[in-house]
């Protein structure tokens, strides 16, 4: 039988992680670090690992085996998603913070087994693990900084000639600060529609579905063999 790295006893999955960090809460989201995500995905019973950033920023660079399910599809679609998601889920963003609204989602529907990976796929690289590489695009964290920051700039400046420009900046840093209290961006949402960051690959519920479909059965037969 496949043995489990220490913090990881079979049977017992991330349950054990999460008693020996504490994270007894139902409502705080259970995290797991990169060298337990890694060992883990070796073992005979790996996680079920699911990005949650935009087509694009996946095919930038993405954890091998992870299935790309962005934040709004998982929104719009978490019903049909979640009747699929028999085993521990790995949530990934780049840092963690579309990881976490992807978590509050499915903990909405009473799915427990769902955890999201501590710094995100920028803590990943970072540790040295590989990601599978495509064409290099800007993070969607990347071009809000760029958009807020040009906004903010351009208001400031056209303000010399017309002054209620200024607005501009302060609508700007309202809805930043907005932002940062809810853990939501709506300018995030909006360039995650841009067909820059909509990647090449088919990414639609039913595509998502037939994947998760497909991986299970791959598990069952792996089981019964």
């Amino acid at each position: 039988m496949e043995r489990y790295p220490p913090r990881y006893h079979a049977s017992r999955g991330f349950r054990h992680q999460q008693l020996r960090k504490g994270l007894t809460s139902m409502t705080a989201p259970a995290t797991i670090d990169s060298h337990d995500l890694h060992q883990m995905l070796g073992s005979a019973t790996p996680p079920r690992v699911l990005d949650v950033r935009t087509p694009g920023e996946f095919e930038t660079a993405h954890i091998n085996g992870a299935y790309n399910v962005p934040l709004d599809l998982l929104r719009e679609h978490r019903d049909e998603i979640i009747g699929h998601l028999d085993q521990d889920v790995v949530l990934v963003c780049r840092s963690g913070q579309r990881a976490a609204q992807a978590e509050e989602t499915l903990r909405n529907t009473g799915l427990t087994n769902v955890h999201i990976l501590d710094g995100g796929i920028t803590a990943w690289e970072a540790q040295g693990f590989a990601v599978n590489r495509g064409a290099t695009r800007w993070d969607l964290e990347r071009q809000v900084r760029l958009v807020a920051g040009s906004l903010v700039l351009t208001a400031i400046l056209g303000s010399i000639a017309a002054p209620k420009l200024k607005w501009l900046a302060a609508g700007v840093g309202g809805g930043l600060t907005f932002a940062a209290v809810s853990n939501t961006c709506a300018m995030g949402t909006l360039l995650s529609k841009l067909p820059y960051n909509r990647g090449t690959a088919t990414c639609d519920a039913h595509t998502i579905v037939t994947q998760l479909v497909d991986a299970n059965t791959t598990d069952k037969n792996k089981k019964v063999s």
